[in-house]
C-alpha cells in the first residue's frame, strides 16, 4: 500500500501545454512507484481553453480547487486566437488571478547548463562554465498590477498609462526569500534595479540594504538592470542569486534561457508563504509559452515541465529524493543523446519522456508501463 498521497491540480492550458503536462505527470507517477508515493491529479480547464468553454480565463471554483491542492502544475496559457488587444477577457488574466488569489509573490527560475547541451547555446563554451544561478522575480506588484492601467483619449490624441507601484512589504518579503535561498547556495545576492531613474527602484535598494543586516554571511551587490542584462551574457557564472522586480525579472529570466540552449529546458516555481504539511505551496510551470505553431506535432520539449515537476516534488511535496532522481534522469537522458528538435536532436515528446522514465532508479519499461496504467 502506498504510504504517502498528495493532491495536485494539473492545468494543461493551451497549445503544447497538454503535451508537456502529460509528460510531466507520467514522470511523477513513475517516480511515485519508485519512491512509494502517489499523486491524485485534478485536471482543470484554465486560460484560452477556459475562455472557449466558460467565457472567462479562470472560474472561482477552479481557483478554489488550486487553493485546496498541495501544489499546482501548469503547462502554458494563451495563443494567437485570443490575442486581440481590445478583448475584455484574455488568457493571461488567469495567471494574474492565480498569483494574487493563491498568494504567490515569488517566482524562482533556476538556470543551469547541461554539459551535453553546451553546443546548443549561442554562447561560447568558456562563457558557460560554472553557470548555476537562481532568479527570484517579484510576481504581484509593479507595472503588471498598478492602477490606473489604461488607454484613453485626450484632446491631443490617444495616450496610455501604466502605473509602477511597490510597497516596502512587497519588496522585503521577496528580498528576504532571496537571502534565505542564497544561504543554501553560494551566499551571494545580486539585486537588480534601475535606481538611477525610478523611485520604486530606489526604495527597492533601500530595503535590500536594510535586509542584509539580518544576513551577515551573505554578500550583496547592486546592479542596474541594463548592466545586469549585459553581464548575464558576458559572465553568467558571476551570478548566484538574483532578486529583482516583476518587469525586470520577466525579461532577465527569458534572456537567461539562451544559456541553457532552449526555452524548453528551464523550469520555474511560484511560491508564497503558505505551508503544506510537508513543504511550501506553489505553482510550477516551464518558462516557455504555449507554442501553438508546434502543438500536436510531437515537437514539444517536455524537459522544462518535467524539471518544474521535480521542483514541485521537492518544495511542495517534500519528496526530495524523488526530485533528485528525476533531475538525474533528465541529465542522463541528455548525456545519452536524447533530445527534441529544439535541441538539434530527433526525439519526439513521447520518446524524450520515455527516455527519462527509463532512467529513474530501478525503473525501466516495466515501471513506465505501470505508471501509464495507473494514470489511465
Amino acid at each position: 500500500m502506498t504510504a504517502r498521497r498528495y493532491r495536485v491540480a494539473a492545468i494543461p492550458g493551451d497549445g503544447i501545454g497538454p503535451e508537456v503536462v502529460g509528460a510531466a505527470r507520467a514522470v511523477v507517477d513513475a517516480a511515485g512507484v519508485a519512491f512509494d508515493f502517489a499523486v491524485e491529479w485534478q485536471e482543470l480547464i484554465v486560460g484560452g481553453a477556459a475562455i472557449d468553454h466558460y467565457g472567462r480565463a479562470i472560474r472561482d471554483e477552479d481557483l478554489a480547487a488550486c487553493r485546496a491542492a498541495d501544489a499546482v502544475l501548469l503547462g502554458a496559457v494563451g495563443g494567437p486566437r485570443w490575442d486581440d488587444p481590445g478583448a475584455a477577457v484574455r488568457p493571461e488574466q488567469a495567471l494574474f488571478a492565480m498569483r494574487g488569489g493563491l498568494g504567490l509573490y515569488a517566482n524562482l527560475r533556476p538556470v543551469t547548463v547541461d554539459p551535453a547541451l553546451v553546443d546548443a547555446s549561442p554562447l561560447r563554451p568558456e562563457r558557460l562554465a560554472g553557470v548555476d544561478l537562481l532568479i527570484l522575480r517579484e510576481l504581484t506588484g509593479g507595472l503588471y498590477f498598478g492602477k490606473p492601467s489604461e488607454e484613453r483619449v485626450t484632446p491631443a490624441g490617444r495616450e496610455a498609462i501604466d502605473t509602477l507601484v511597490y510597497t516596502e512589504d512587497e519588496i522585503r518579503r521577496l528580498v528576504r526569500l532571496g537571502f534565505e535561498m542564497a544561504r543554501g547556495r553560494r551566499h551571494h545576492v545580486t539585486s537588480v534595479d534601475k535606481a538611477n531613474v525610478l523611485a520604486t527602484s530606489r526604495l527597492w535598494r533601500k530595503v535590500v540594504e536594510e535586509t542584509r543586516a539580518d544576513f551577515p554571511d551573505v554578500t550583496v551587490e547592486h546592479r542596474l538592470v541594463d548592466a545586469a542584462a549585459m553581464l548575464l551574457i558576458q559572465r553568467p557564472a558571476a551570478f548566484d542569486v538574483i532578486v529583482t522586480e516583476n518587469l525586470f525579472g520577466d525579461i532577465l529570466s527569458d534572456e537567461a534561457s539562451v544559456l541553457a540552449g532552449s526555452l524548453g529546458m528551464l523550469p520555474s516555481a511560484s511560491l508564497g508563504d503558505r505551508l503544506t504539511t510537508v513543504g511550501r505551496f506553489g505553482l510550477y510551470e516551464p518558462i516557455h509559452g504555449s507554442a501553438p505553431d508546434i502543438a500536436g506535432q510531437g515537437k514539444a520539449n517536455p524537459i522544462g515541465t518535467i524539471r518544474s515537476a521535480a521542483m514541485l516534488l521537492r518544495w511542495s511535496l517534500g519528496e526530495a529524493d524523488a526530485a533528485q532522481a528525476v533531475e538525474r534522469a533528465v541529465a542522463s537522458a541528455l548525456a545519452a543523446g536524447h533530445g527534441t528538435v529544439d535541441l538539434g536532436r530527433s526525439d519526439d515528446t513521447d520518446a524524450m519522456t520515455a527516455a527519462i522514465i527509463d532512467r529513474l532508479p530501478g525503473r525501466g519499461a516495466a515501471v513506465a508501463g505501470r505508471a501509464a496504467g495507473a494514470a489511465s
